[in-house]
């Protein structure tokens, strides 16, 4: 389980600098469901990492909304997973 963690954040983290470099070049991006997605599944850290360091999606709030809720589901799954 935390090789899956470590290597699912760390493709995270890479995915949300792909799609900030597609920005700078204004080419064709990452859907959001897909950030969102790969958060969802245990990369919340590489998400938020990679949100700090390349300053990706801090200022859309909807975004910021959505990533919040995951990150919850994230938190209430783990809770649930540790306490059984």
């Amino acid at each position: 389980m935390m090789f899956f963690l470590l290597i699912i954040n760390v493709i995270t983290f890479g995915v949300f600098g792909y799609d900030k470099q597609k920005a700078r070049k204004q080419q064709r991006r990452i859907s959001e469901n897909t950030l969102l997605g790969l958060s969802l599944i245990g990369g919340i850290i590489g998400a938020g990492t990679g949100m700090v360091v390349f300053n990706h999606k801090v200022s859309k709030k909807s975004f910021l909304v959505k990533f919040f809720l995951v990150v919850l589901i994230d938190l209430f799954v783990l809770y649930r997973l540790i306490r059984n």
